[in-house]
């Protein structure tokens, strides 16, 4: 495991952050096979009874670096290929790793929160941000659309209208306008601390009965996250080919 992600097991609860600090926790292809080896390795630890994600430096996470994701296309390509045994890809995989977790995930949200930091924190199962903190559907100012699972977490938070006008615009919105459309969970000015706090509150519930709770509302909110996937998927291929080999229209 490289060093741009760092887990720290801590008692009950598994820390995780992005540590890029200096690229804003831009995502790079290495840092989302790490994002799954990391979720694979605490589920195997046993005694955590919450998960809280983080990032190091000014920002949760600018999204992904498309300039260090780029220089190897076949990278790209490889990672891009859905496993049928999940339904997902390596970038959706990233993401939605988070979510087939039996404990939940709290995202402690500072800074920038883009792109695919966005849709990381939204796979997270609460999300705390602080005040300042900045959120973007970036995709669409690269050309590009969201496909690293963000079309199933937004249609569970929030109306088409504000995912489509969210997508379409990519305009940062504030954490006040965040959290009035349903994107983040609750403002905090010390947003680990809070995450913390939640932790706490959940960990003296019965852990089967968390666990229980988590895969009935993820399997029933949403019933057919393999086809969100697959659109993603669809929807992308094209506008990656077309960055590939640009046209005159």
């Amino acid at each position: 495991m490289g060093d741009h992600i760092t887990v720290r097991f801590d008692s009950d609860r598994a820390y995780i952050a992005l540590n890029r600090p200096s690229k804003h926790n831009g995502l790079t292809v290495e840092m989302l096979r790490d994002l799954i080896s990391v979720a694979r390795k605490v589920d195997q630890h046993k005694a955590t009874r919450a998960v809280i994600v983080t990032g190091n430096g000014p920002s949760f996470c600018s999204g992904l670096d498309i300039a260090a994701a780029t220089r190897n296309p076949l990278a790209i390509v490889t990672e891009f290929l859905p496993r049928p045994w999940r339904g997902t890809n390596t970038f959706q995989e990233a993401c939605w790793a988070w979510r087939r977790l039996d404990v939940p995930v709290i995202a402690a949200v500072h800074g920038r929160c883009y792109g695919g930091g966005l849709q990381l924190a939204l796979a997270a199962d609460v999300r705390i941000a602080t005040p300042d903190a900045e959120f973007s559907v970036m995709e669409t100012a690269h050309g590009l659309i969201p496909d690293m699972s963000g079309t199933s977490s937004l249609s569970q938070l929030i109306g088409i209208d504000q995912a489509l006008l969210l997508t379409m615009t990519a305009d940062p919105v504030d954490a006040a306008h965040a959290h009035r459309i349903g994107l983040i969970t609750e403002v905090a000015a010390d947003p680990l601390a809070a995450a913390e706090a939640i932790a706490d509150r959940i960990a003296a519930r019965d852990r089967h009965a968390v666990a229980a709770a988590k895969r009935l509302f993820d399997r029933s909110w949403q019933r057919n996250s393999r086809a969100s996937f697959a659109a993603e998927r669809a929807a992308q291929l094209p506008l990656l080919l077309r960055k590939a080999l640009p046209r005159s229209d």
